[in-house]
């Protein structure tokens, strides 16, 4: 499902990666900072996809919001260990978002 966001505007922090290689412990880590991201005020939501080459969006009320993400602990941590351990490279951008479009197809009767 693709998260929905009623209100604009606001903040999408766009992680594109690029893997070493397939590793559980990775998965696992994600999973543990999404569910510790789902709980700070300001979170607003995540897509993303991985294969070797992964593209996460979590989106954010504000900038604020996201540098507090940013200086958590166990974040600070994942960033040091996915560069010693997983990443061959990656690249985050920070963007503001003033309108968002979608389509959904009808389902059938």
């Amino acid at each position: 499902m693709i998260t929905n966001i009623q209100n604009t505007p606001y903040y999408a922090v766009i992680f594109t990666s690029i893997l070493d290689q397939p590793d559980p412990e990775y998965f696992r880590m994600n999973d543990r900072l999404r569910e510790q991201a789902e709980k700070l005020e300001g979170f607003l939501g995540e897509d993303s996809v991985r294969n070797d080459y992964g593209i996460s969006i979590s989106y954010w009320k504000d900038l604020d919001s996201i540098e507090l993400w940013r200086k958590k602990t166990e974040h600070q941590w994942a960033i040091e260990k996915g560069k010693k351990d997983f990443y061959k490279e990656y690249k985050i951008r920070i963007a503001r978002v003033e309108r968002e479009y979608e389509f959904k197809k009808p389902i059938p009767n």
